[in-house]
């Protein structure tokens, strides 16, 4: 009879070691599963940054490239004098007097500088679109569990805001990639960094 109490205690107690383990192995493995989703779900939010990112570097250059070069002011200088001149000219050959000349000549170069000038606030309306994308993607890395990636989406924010510095921009791209890379980083498991620390003594 004790031999059976004894056989029944040592099962029970075995028993309990094996749910226990089973317990913690299925822990494991359900963490693992869920950081892994975490770690997905970060790439492609941040890949979504960095390609909104792209999209206003891409609509700022094109603004800045059709709009606010010397080239395209001059033009537009130019093109200002022009319809002076042509309305001045019309003008003095519908019989009007030098003032009126002067005065059809202003009008027709503010005519002309007011179209440019909406055509030049249209285009720089471009930029909002990818700004906004920019902002929509940056919401969730803002709430990231790593410090380091709210701190460059941060950053990377404060840096959009004045897309005209491109230098600034690219270094707060830059330091986004490295937090995000950092972030989605296989983790090593105690034995590997254990090796690690071993390796490196």
């Amino acid at each position: 009879m004790d031999k059976l109490i004894e056989l029944m205690n040592s099962s029970l107690v075995s028993g309990a070691v094996i749910a226990v383990l089973a317990s913690w192995l299925t822990s494991r493995a359900r963490n693992r599963q869920d950081q892994q989703t975490e770690i997905g779900a970060l790439r492609v939010q941040a890949d979504a940054m960095t390609v909104a990112v792209v999209e206003l570097q891409a609509a700022a250059a094109a603004n800045r490239l059709l709009w606010d070069g010397p080239a395209e002011r001059a033009r537009s200088f130019l093109l200002a004098v022009m319809a002076s001149a042509g309305g001045a000219a019309r003008a003095r050959i519908a019989g009007g007097t030098d003032a009126q000349s002067a005065q059809v000549g202003f009008g027709r170069a503010a005519e002309l500088l007011s179209r440019e000038r909406v055509a030049s606030k249209q285009n720089a309306a471009a930029v909002r679109e990818p700004l906004t994308r920019a902002a929509t993607a940056a919401a969730p890395l803002m709430r990231c569990s790593d410090p380091a990636v709210v701190t460059a989406t941060e950053q990377l924010l404060n840096a959009l805001t004045d897309v005209a510095n491109t230098a600034r921009l690219e270094v707060a791209l830059e330091a986004f990639g490295r937090a995000v890379n950092a972030a989605t980083a296989p983790q090593l498991s105690w034995w590997a960094r254990r090796r690690a620390v071993r390796a490196g003594s």
